[in-house]
C-alpha cells in the first residue's frame, strides 16, 4: 500500500493530465459547442477491462462513465482481430468510432482510444470524445426528434484504426468528411482530439519515467479500491428497505404518449440494486438509451448524491444494476437514441428522487431535465451554408442548505451554455432577449431555481429550425415536500402568428423567415421542502428581486407582501388559514 502523501501528490498528476488534455481540446476546436460548451472529455482507462481510471474535472462526467464502455468495444475488436503486437494493436495505433451501442450517448460524440504502451505491454489507454458540430443524418446538427432508427441521426461508424502504426489514414478523414455538412468544423475537431492524446502520452511517459510504473500502477488500483470502499460505507449508512419512483419523458417525437422511467432502490447493508424493469419498452422515436448510456447516468447521478467518493469504476462495484432487454434503457441498433440526453437526465432524476426517501439530507430537487437542442440551418447569401446547433440551461433543485442554482447547465454535466456573443457572432441570428424567467422555480423550503427566457430574431432571409426538448408537459419535481417548478415552453413565429410545437417541445423543419423570433422558456429546478416553511422574508425578497411575482408568493408560499415590498404579516396569517398546509 502506498503511503497516504505519495498517493494524494500521484492522484493529482494524473488528474492534471486529463485536465490538460481537456484545455488543449478547448483552445483548438473549430466547433463552439466543443470550444465554449466544453462537451467533451478526456480520461485513462484500464489496459485490460476498459474501466475508468481517471477522469478530468473539466469534462463531461456522462461521458467518462460511457467511455469505459467504448474502451471496452476497442478491446473486444482486438481480441476479434489478432493478438496485441501481431497486427492487432501496436503502439501508434488510434482508434476512432461513434457507434453510440458500444460506446454509450450518440452519433454526434466521436470517440479515439489511443493505448499506451510501456515495455512491449499495454500499460492503459487514453480516450477522448467530443460533440462534432455535424454528422449527416436527416436534420442539421442531428438531434432529430421524428428519428425512427439510427441511420437518420447521422453517420455511424464502428471501431476503426485512425492512426495504424502511427500513420494516419486519410482514407478514414475522407469518408467523414464526405458524410458531414461542416468537414471543415469536423476536421478542426479532429485534430484537436488527436493533439489532447498526444500531450497525454507525453504527460503519462513522464510521469512513468519520474515514478515508476509499478508506483504509479499501485495508485492506480488503490484509488479504485478506495472508491469502491467509500461507497459501500456509504451505503451501510442509509437505512435498509425498498424506495420506489417513476418520472415521465412527454414522449418520443412519433407517438404522443408519456414513456415511464421507473426505479425500485433497494439498500441492503453495503450495496445498492437500481431496478429499472418498471420503465417504458423500447420506443419507435428517439428516446431510447443503449445499456452503457443508462448505466454511465447512474453513475453520474450517484457522484451527485455521494460527493466524497473518488471518480473511478470503484464507484460501482456495490451496485447491482437490473434492465431488462428490451427496455428503453437498454436498445440496440439501429433503434434511434439522437435524444439520449433527455433519457438520462430522467434516470438522475429518478435517482434523486427514490434517495429522498432513504437520505433526505442528501438530495436536491430535479433539476430542469432537458437540454432543449435547438438547430437553426440555411444558407448565407453568397450560398455558403450555416448550422447554429445550441442547448440551453434552466433551474436547478433547491438543496437541503438552499436554493437551487439559477440558469444552470444540465447536471449531466460540466460544460457551460454557449455565450450569447459568440453564437450571435458565428451565425446570422441576434438574442433579442436572455432573462431569468419568474415563477419557474418550484416552491419549496429552499426554492428551485429558476429558468430562462430565450427569445432569437432571425437574420438571414430563411432558415429551418428544429427542436429536441422536453419537460413540456412533465415538469421537473420536488422532493421532500417541495413542489414542482414550471413547466418547459417554446413558440415560433411565422407569417400567420405565433404557434407551439405539436409535441410540446420536438419539432422538425419548421421555416421561419428574417425578422422573425423563436422564444423559449426554460424550465425552473423543483423545491425542497414544504414551501410554507419558507422564511417569509425569502419570499418578500424574491418579490423584490423578481423571481416570484405576488400572486405566486400568496399561491404557493401564503405570503402576502406589502406594496413597499415588506412582509405583511396579517395578510400572510390570513392566507393560511385559508389554505393550510
Amino acid at each position: 500500500m502506498l503511503d497516504p502523501v505519495t498517493l494524494a501528490v500521484l492522484k493529482g498528476r494524473l488528474e492534471q493530465i486529463a485536465d490538460e488534455m481537456d484545455a488543449t481540446l478547448f483552445r483548438s476546436a473549430f466547433n463552439p459547442i466543443i470550444a465554449e460548451a466544453h462537451d467533451a472529455s478526456h480520461g485513462l482507462y484500464d489496459g485490460e477491462s476498459g474501466e475508468t481510471l481517471i477522469q478530468g474535472k473539466s469534462g463531461l462526467p456522462i461521458f467518462v462513465g460511457a467511455m469505459s464502455f467504448a474502451v471496452g468495444a476497442v478491446i473486444a475488436k482486438v481480441a476479434r482481430d489478432g493478438d496485441i503486437g501481431s497486427g492487432g494493436l501496436v503502439d501508434g495505433d488510434v482508434y476512432i468510432f461513434n457507434d453510440p451501442y458500444d460506446g454509450g450517448t450518440h452519433l454526434s460524440d466521436f470517440k479515439l482510444v489511443r493505448p499506451f504502451f510501456r515495455g512491449g505491454k499495454v500499460f492503459c489507454y487514453l480516450a477522448s470524445v467530443g460533440h462534432w458540430h455535424d454528422v449527416g443524418g436527416n436534420v442539421p446538427g442531428n438531434y432529430n426528434p421524428v428519428a425512427t432508427e439510427c441511420f437518420q441521426e447521422g453517420m455511424l461508424i464502428p471501431p476503426v484504426k485512425l492512426f495504424d502504426r502511427g500513420v494516419l489514414r486519410q482514407d478514414i478523414i475522407d469518408i467523414l468528411q464526405a458524410n458531414s455538412r461542416l468537414p471543415d468544423s469536423l476536421y478542426g475537431d479532429l485534430n484537436g482530439q488527436i493533439n489532447a492524446l498526444d500531450l497525454g502520452v507525453r504527460r503519462l511517459a513522464a510521469l512513468l519515467d519520474e515514478y515508476g510504473d509499478a508506483t504509479v500502477a499501485a495508485a492506480l488500483r488503490e484509488l479504485r479500491d478506495r472508491a469502491a470502499k467509500l461507497m459501500a460505507a456509504n451505503l451501510a449508512e442509509l437505512p435498509d428497505g425498498t424506495y420506489s419512483a417513476e418520472d415521465w419523458l412527454d414522449n418520443d417525437g412519433i407517438v404522443d404518449v408519456p414513456l415511464k422511467i421507473a426505479l425500485d432502490m433497494t439498500v441492503a447493508g453495503e450495496r445498492l440494486r437500481l431496478d429499472f424493469s418498471r420503465s417504458s419498452p423500447a420506443c419507435a422515436g428517439p428516446v431510447n438509451i443503449a445499456r452503457s448510456t443508462a448505466v454511465a447516468s447512474i453513475y453520474v447521478g450517484l457522484k451527485h448524491i455521494f460527493t466524497d467518493v473518488p471518480a473511478n469504476a470503484g464507484v460501482l462495484d456495490p451496485i447491482d444494476i437490473v434492465i431488462p432487454e428490451g427496455s428503453l434503457l437498454a436498445v440496440k441498433a439501429p433503434k434511434p437514441v439522437g435524444g439520449y440526453t433527455e433519457t438520462i437526465l430522467r434516470v438522475i432524476d429518478v435517482i434523486f428522487a427514490a434517495m429522498a426517501q432513504a437520505a433526505p439530507d442528501r438530495v436536491s430537487g430535479c433539476a430542469y431535465g432537458t437540454i432543449n437542442a435547438l438547430s437553426l440551418a440555411g444558407h448565407r447569401r453568397d450560398g455558403r451554408r450555416w448550422v447554429m446547433f445550441t442547448f440551453f440551461g434552466g433551474g436547478h433543485g433547491g438543496h437541503p442548505e438552499g436554493d437551487g442554482l439559477n440558469h444552470g447547465n444540465a447536471p449531466i454535466s460540466t460544460a457551460t451554455i454557449p455565450p450569447i456573443e459568440i453564437l450571435e457572432a458565428a451565425y446570422p441570428v441576434i438574442f433579442t432577449q436572455w432573462a431569468l424567467r419568474p415563477d419557474s422555480g418550484g416552491p419549496g423550503l429552499h426554492r428551485g431555481g429558476l429558468g430562462a427566457i430565450y427569445e432569437i430574431e432571425l437574420l438571414e432571409e430563411e432558415a429551418d429550425v428544429f427542436l429536441f426538448g422536453e419537460r413540456g408537459r412533465h415538469a421537473p419535481p420536488g422532493v421532500v415536500g417541495g413542489a414542482a417548478a414550471a413547466a418547459n415552453h417554446f413558440t415560433y413565429e411565422q407569417d400567420d402568428g405565433v404557434h407551439e410545437p405539436a409535441f410540446a417541445s420536438k419539432m422538425v423543419d419548421v421555416k421561419i423567415r428574417k425578422g422573425q423570433h423563436l422564444r423559449l422558456e426554460s424550465p425552473g429546478g423543483g423545491g425542497y421542502g414544504d414551501p410554507y416553511a419558507r422564511d417569509p422574508e425569502a419570499v418578500a425578497r424574491d418579490l423584490r428581486l423578481e423571481y416570484v411575482s405576488r400572486a405566486a408568493a400568496a399561491r404557493d408560499y401564503g405570503v402576502a407582501v406589502t406594496e413597499t415590498g415588506d412582509v405583511d404579516a396579517a395578510g400572510t396569517a390570513a392566507l393560511r388559514k385559508r389554505t393550510p398546509r
